[in-house]
């Protein structure tokens, strides 16, 4: 298909992979170049590492589920048939990304590792970059006054 016939956003590069590479990068930071341990008891860390991945998996599964009740694809650089504004997306325009945030977040506790947390929030900003403003560029071009009353209505995060 031709570049200019293609209806979607201009992602390039799949979010989900910016998350798993900020924690392989957070584990190599700690293993090889400074510790920056949590300093929390093992308990402790367990369960709020447990907390923040089921969190971060209801949060991600329910906007997955919202997907495939609809019948779109979860890709970002895929077309965009309608806006989902129910369910999770009452609250938040980006549940998959919070959702793999707390996840990453979930796993640096777990791994008592403060390199993996404190990357979630250039993970943010790259993810914003790199996915989110082409995301919102393309559902303001295609749904216009819909889209710009529901992002006007519901936070890009939380």
């Amino acid at each position: 298909m031709d570049r200019l016939e293609h209806d979607g956003a201009a992602v390039r590069f799949p979010p989900p992979l910016v998350y798993l590479i900020a924690v392989i990068l957070g584990g190599l930071l700690h293993a090889f170049v400074l510790p920056l341990p949590l300093g929390l008891p093992f308990s402790v860390r367990l369960g709020a590492a447990v907390l923040a991945v089921l969190l971060g998996l209801a949060i991600g599964g329910n906007a997955f589920g919202h997907f495939r009740r609809t019948g779109q694809d979860p890709k970002p650089w895929e077309s965009t048939p309608e806006i989902i504004s129910t369910g999770i997306y009452r609250f938040t325009r980006n549940p998959m990304y919070v959702g793999m945030a707390l996840i990453q977040i979930g796993i640096g506790i777990g791994l008592g590792n403060g390199w993996i947390i404190a990357l979630v929030l250039p993970v943010l900003v790259l993810v914003y970059l790199t996915a989110i403003r082409h995301e919102e560029a393309y559902l303001e071009q295609k749904f216009g006054e819909t889209y710009t009353k529901y992002k006007s209505s519901v936070r890009r995060w939380l």
